[in-house]
This record gives C-alpha cells, sequence and structure tokens, in this order.
C-alpha cells in the first residue's frame, strides 16, 4: 500500500470509529488485515469480512481495548492458518 493508502485508510478507521462510538486505538490495522488475509487464503475469500466481524464482536464482548482485540484476533489466526 502508497503512504496515500495508508493515510486514506487510517482517516477512515478513525471516522468509522467516531461514528460508530468505538476507541480507534483499540483498532490494531496492521494485525487485522492479516486476520483477514490469512481468513481469506487459507478459508475462503467471504471469511475474511466474517472473520475480522466475529474479532471485533468478540473483542468487544471481553473489555473491547486493544489487547481484546489483539486476543480475538490472534485466535483466529491461528485457527485460519492452523498454527
Amino acid at each position: 500500500m502508497s503512504d496515500d493508502d495508508l493515510n486514506r485508510l487510517d482517516a477512515w478507521v478513525a471516522d468509522l470509529a467516531a461514528e460508530l462510538g468505538v476507541d480507534a486505538a483499540a483498532v490494531d490495522r496492521t494485525l487485522l488485515l492479516d486476520v483477514a488475509r490469512d481468513a481469506a487464503h487459507q478459508v475462503a475469500r467471504p471469511a475474511a469480512p466474517l472473520t475480522t466481524f466475529l474479532v471485533g464482536l468478540a473483542a468487544g464482548r471481553n473489555g473491547g481495548d486493544a489487547a481484546a482485540v489483539r486476543a480475538a484476533a490472534e485466535r483466529a489466526q491461528r485457527l485460519a492458518t492452523g498454527r
């Protein structure tokens, strides 16, 4: 991704987080994109958005902070990759 793309993506995440009333600091862009990539490549392409949705849902139910996002994302990534 170019710097412009990353800047647009970061701005989108900040705007969407504000709109949804969630803490943008809990969003680990790299980790979530990696989880989406692994789900798309190891499971099926449509698994990417479903996986990130479920990671967010699980994180929200477990405190909703950056640590909860990381824990849910890592579990999803392990399941998708078999590691």
